[in-house]
C-alpha cells in the first residue's frame, strides 16, 4: 500500500526570525505611542508624522522579509538601516532642545535595534558590527556629544547585536553537523537493511550452491567453488552494516527450503499482526512451535522484523547442528513485552566462535538476530553451554521503541 511520507524541515534559526517579526512590530507600535505622549516636545511635528508613515508602511509591508534568511536580501537590509539611520537623524530637527538634552528617544526609537538584528540573523557577527556602526555614529550626531547614556544604548546594541550573530553562526553550524549525523545514521541503517536482506537470500543460496556443488563433483563443483568465492566477496562487501531481512533460506538433505516472510504491498499496515499467524510456516517434523492459545499481536514491522529474526535462528540451527537437530519456539505473551525462544539440542557453540564468525564478516547472529532486536528496541540474547545446544531468547516492548518499529 503507497504511504505518503511528509518531510518536515526544521531550522534552528527560524524561531529567532519569527521573533524578529514579532519585535519589528511591537517596537513600530512604541515608536508611535512615544510620539502621541510627548507630541508637546516636537516643534516640527509634521515632518515627524510623515517619517512615522514610512515607517509604519515599510515595516508592515516587509513582513514577508523577515520571515526566513533568504527572503532577507541585502539591498532590504540596506534600506532597513537607511531608514532607521534616517529617523535618528532627523530627530535634531523636529524636536526642541529640551528633549535632547534630557536624553529623550530618537525618532524610531529601539525599531533600530530590529534593523540591526536583522543583519545578525542574516549574516553573523560580523553584519552585526557593520550595521551597528552606522547606527552609533548617527546616535553621537543626533546627541552633538557622546553623553553618558548615549554611549551606553550604544554599546548595548553594539554587544548585543555582535553576541547574537555569533549565536546565530554557532547555531547554523550545529545545524549542519547534526544534518550530517543524520544522514550517516540513516545511511547506516540503510546499508544494514539491505545487508540482512543479501545475508538472508543471496548469501544463504550462494553458500548452499558451494556445499551441494561440492557434494555432486564436476562441473557443479567448479560452479560450488565460484558461488564460494562470490560469497566470500560479498559477506567482505556487506559486513559493515546491516537490518531489514524478508526471507529466511535454509537447505535440507533434499533441496534448499525457503521460508517467506515479506510485506505485501495491499496488506494495511494500520492494524496488529498476529505474531502467531507468521511463525506458523517455521513448524516441522523438527521444529516445534509452542504458542499462547490467544493472539499475540504486535505492529506489523515489529512483527515481521521479529518472524524474521526468528527464522535467522532457526537457520543457524540447521547449518550449525546437523541435518537431525531438533528445534523448540517457544513463545510467551507478557503484558509489556512478547519473548520469543528459540532452543535446539546441538552440540552448541564453541566460545569464542561467534565473534571469530563476525571477523569473518558472517554476520547472522550480530546483524540478523541482534540487530533487528536491537532497531526494534528489544534485545537478543544467546545462551550455549558447550554440548548442551543453544538458546536465543529474542524480546520486544509491544510499544517499539525501536526505529524499526516507528517506520
Amino acid at each position: 500500500m503507497a504511504k505518503q511520507v511528509r518531510v518536515m524541515r526544521m531550522s534552528v534559526e527560524q524561531p529567532l526570525w519569527r521573533a524578529l517579526t514579532g519585535y519589528r512590530v511591537l517596537t513600530m507600535l512604541y515608536a508611535v505611542g512615544l510620539f502621541a505622549t510627548e507630541y508637546d516636545e516636537f516643534d516640527r511635528a509634521g515632518i515627524a508624522i510623515a517619517y512615522y508613515v514610512v515607517l509604519c508602511v515599510w515595516t508592515l509591508a516587509t513582513l514577508p522579509r523577515v520571515q526566513s534568511a533568504a527572503a532577507c536580501t541585502k539591498s532590504f537590509l540596506a534600506v532597513d538601516l537607511a531608514i532607521a539611520v534616517t529617523g535618528i537623524v532627523l530627530t535634531p530637527l523636529v524636536v526642541n532642545d529640551h528633549h535632547i538634552d534630557s536624553g529623550g528617544p530618537t525618532l524610531p526609537s529601539i525599531w533600530t535595534a530590529g534593523s540591526v538584528l536583522a543583519f545578525a540573523i542574516k549574516g553573523g557577527w560580523r553584519w552585526a558590527a557593520l550595521a551597528s556602526t552606522p547606527v552609533a555614529a548617527a546616535n553621537l550626531i543626533e546627541r552633538g556629544h557622546p553623553a553618558r547614556d548615549t554611549v551606553h544604548n550604544v554599546i548595548l546594541v553594539w554587544v548585543a547585536s555582535i553576541a547574537i550573530g555569533y549565536v546565530v553562526e554557532v547555531a547554523r553550524a550545529s545545524e549542519r553537523t547534526l544534518a550530517r549525523a543524520l544522514e550517516i545514521e540513516a545511511a547506516t541503517r540503510e546499508r544494514e537493511r539491505l545487508a540482512r536482506d543479501i545475508h538472508d537470500s543471496v548469501l544463504q543460496v550462494l553458500a548452499m550452491v558451494q556445499r551441494r556443488g561440492a557434494v555432486m563433483g564436476g562441473e557443479a563443483a567448479e560452479l560450488g567453488r565460484m558461488a564460494g568465492e562470490q560469497e566470500v566477496a560479498l559477506r567482505t562487501l556487506v559486513s559493515g552494516g546491516l537490518t531489514s531481512v524478508s526471507r529466511v533460506s535454509r537447505d535440507a538433505a533434499q533441496g534448499a527450503v525457503v521460508h517467506v516472510v515479506d510485506t505485501v504491498d495491499d496488506e494495511p499496515d494500520d492494524g496488529p499482526l498476529d505474531l502467531r499467524a507468521l511463525l506458523a510456516p517455521y513448524a516441522s517434523a523438527k521444529v516445534s512451535l509452542v504458542e499462547p492459545g490467544a493472539p499475540v499481536p504486535l505492529p506489523p514491522p515489529a512483527a515481521r522484523e521479529l518472524a524474521a529474526a526468528v527464522g535467522a535462528a532457526l537457520d543457524n540451527v540447521h547449518r550449525h547442528a546437523g541435518e537431525h537437530a531438533r528445534a523448540w519456539i517457544l513463545v510467551e505473551d507478557e503484558p509489556d513485552e512478547v519473548i520469543v525462544t528459540v532452543r535446539d539440542d546441538g552440540p552448541g557453540i564453541a566460545e569464542g566462535r561467534l565473534a571469530q564468525a563476525e571477523g569473518e564478516g558472517r554476520l547472522g547472529v550480530a546483524q540478523s538476530i541482534r540487530g533487528r532486536l536491537r532497531d526494534l528496541g528489544g534485545s537478543a540474547e544467546l545462551i550455549s553451554p558447550p554440548g548442551q545446544g543453544t538458546e536465543v531468547e529474542l524480546k520486544i516492548p509491544k510499544v517499539s521503541r525501536g526505529k524499526a518499529g516507528q517506520r
